[in-house]
């Protein structure tokens, strides 16, 4: 194996229930996680607890089809 060329520098941090925040490179910013729709009909979650948001899911299947 070779040197290592790139290390992700990123901070999760849980802010309540399904909710989370994301600092990620060349951000200034952090992002939100949450659920919406039927995500969070399965766990669960009132939309009127926790506004409608983006899940990890949401980030990992744009990310892959990047």
């Amino acid at each position: 194996m070779g040197d290592v060329k790139y290390t992700a520098n990123i901070r999760v941090e849980r802010v309540r229930g399904p909710m989370r925040q994301v600092w990620l490179p060349a951000k200034d910013e952090p992002q939100t996680f949450g659920v919406h729709s039927e995500i969070a009909e399965h766990y669960g979650v009132s939309m009127a607890d926790f506004p409608p948001d983006a899940t990890t899911i949401d980030w990992v299947i744009a990310a892959a089809a990047g």
